[in-house]
């Protein structure tokens, strides 16, 4: 084959699939491809639709091949996700859609196995948000299916699985609050022999292994050359992490904004995670332990702006800022840095749609700086994903942190550092406008009103 150059990233994230086609000459999306992904709610519980998920790949996969030639095949997916596979590799259960909370009904069992925050740097969380939950519960709930498991493989390898045929994991994804691993031994939890699964976890291999070639009917489908490699892949908070840790110096921080925005400081100060305001530890693309926290800044924000404008002005920004409109957490509670506070707005239960949004866009940067400061995040910070677009979010966390925001021009964060698993991992130099502090007091008077009301919340 030619020299790599384009490769196709294959990216599930928890509300829309995509694929894109990146450009590693210029770090650059070429095109890109997306569908909503919504589970299937259908029984045995709740759960990810792969077949309606593995023809929209193929799709995308033929489609972009007719524009530009693909050179290799890279994987992200979200978190808090894994499968059991047959002999044949074929699932022995459906892909448990992590927002179900079937496993809460056997919380108290798997609360007296599951190992504690020192060891797995993953706090406990509600639902299925701890992998190892799902997979125990699964294991209870349908003791016959789990028995003909053959391997267990975190969710991008399962993409990669089917597509080379070639099993394995990955530690992004299993470092990712699953309780499945220790991130300072790199090696399995107690809970994974514990539970006699060790013989089952398919062979743990860097993310940017190539696994093998794409298998030779899906060359025939798709029309890629049988010779197209597909590399092993990784978790999609890590994704848009893996180009600041190639490119950038210490200390720096990355959010990367979706359906969840994530908080990682890599070289930042010294702090205490507390585990019960969403905390965690995850690992890096190069395997090292990435202080993180997080919450669902991106689900919030649809839900807090379904069907008004996401447009305002200056007027509406200053006339937040004078009038100290407040938007509280927690939207969606159970996880982040609040996860038991109820919302409420101050002084904004009937404001114009202008200020309501700027609001809004103030009270996830807010969150997102709390999030930081849980890390004890330092230097700059990156913002990946749909949020840098924001620029009212980009204001407040710079007012926020006092440090200076980079917004990344990129429009999907997350294929950038998963295609650049095939480059031989190469320092990659991002693009984005920075966002320093703003000047006007009016911001670090609206900053102290929002920390006191929400610290007088208890």
């Amino acid at each position: 084959m030619s020299a790599v150059r384009h490769i196709a990233v294959i990216d599930i994230g928890k509300t829309n699939a995509k694929v894109a086609l990146v450009d590693l000459a210029t770090l650059s999306e070429v095109t890109l491809r997306r569908v909503a992904n919504a589970p299937a709610r259908q029984a045995p519980y709740p759960h990810h639709d792969v077949d309606a998920l593995w023809a929209f790949i193929l799709d995308s996969l033929a489609d972009l091949n007719r524009e530009q030639r693909i050179d290799a095949i890279s994987i992200t997916t979200h978190g808090a996700t894994g499968v059991v596979v047959d002999a044949r590799s074929e699932l022995v259960l459906p892909v448990l859609d992590y927002e179900y909370g079937g496993p809460d009904g056997l919380a108290a069992d798997y609360d007296a196995i599951r190992p504690p925050f020192s060891e797995t740097g993953s706090p406990r969380l509600p639902l299925g948000l701890n992998l190892g939950a799902q997979f125990f519960w699964q294991q209870q709930s349908f003791p016959t299916e789990f028995a003909r498991a053959a391997a267990m493989l975190m969710y991008p390898q399962y993409w990669a699985l089917r597509l080379t045929g070639v099993a394995a994991n990955e530690v992004t994804s299993l470092g990712c609050h699953t309780d499945l691993w220790n991130p300072w031994t790199g090696d399995f939890s107690a809970l994974v022999d514990r539970l006699g699964w060790r013989e089952l976890m398919a062979p743990v291999r860097p993310a940017s292994d190539r696994l093998g070639s794409i298998l030779p009917a899906l060359a025939q489908r798709t029309g890629l050359d049988p010779q197209t490699p597909v590399f092993c892949g990784l978790h999609d908070s890590n994704a848009s992490l893996l180009p600041h840790l190639l490119s950038d110096a210490p200390p720096f921080c990355v959010v990367s904004t979706g359906t969840w925005v994530v908080s990682m400081a890599v070289g930042g100060k010294t702090v205490a995670l507390d585990p019960a305001r969403d905390t965690l530890v995850n690992v890096n693309a190069l395997g090292d332990p990435v202080p993180s926290a997080r919450f669902m800044g991106g689900r919030e924000f649809s839900l807090l702006t379904e069907g008004s404008a996401q447009s305002w002005s200056d007027s509406d920004v200053t006339t937040v800022l004078a009038r100290k409109t407040l938007l509280l957490p927690s939207i969606q509670q159970g996880s982040g840095p609040f996860p038991h506070h109820t919302t409420a707005w101050r002084k904004g239960e009937a404001i114009p749609p202008g200020q309501r949004f700027a609001a809004i866009s103030f009270y996830l940067a807010l969150m997102t700086a709390t999030c930081l400061d849980l890390v004890g995040g330092d230097g700059p910070t990156t913002v990946e994903g749909p949020f840098a677009r924001n620029q009212l979010f980009t204001r407040m966390l710079a007012a926020s942190t006092g440090r200076a925001v980079i917004a990344s021009e990129a429009a999907t964060g997350t294929s950038i550092g998963a295609a650049l698993l095939a480059s031989n991992q190469r320092a990659a130099h991002g693009k984005g406008q920075t966002q320093e502090r703003p000047a006007d007091p009016a911001w670090a008077e609206y900053i102290i009103s929002w920390r006191a009301a929400v610290e007088a919340i208890g």
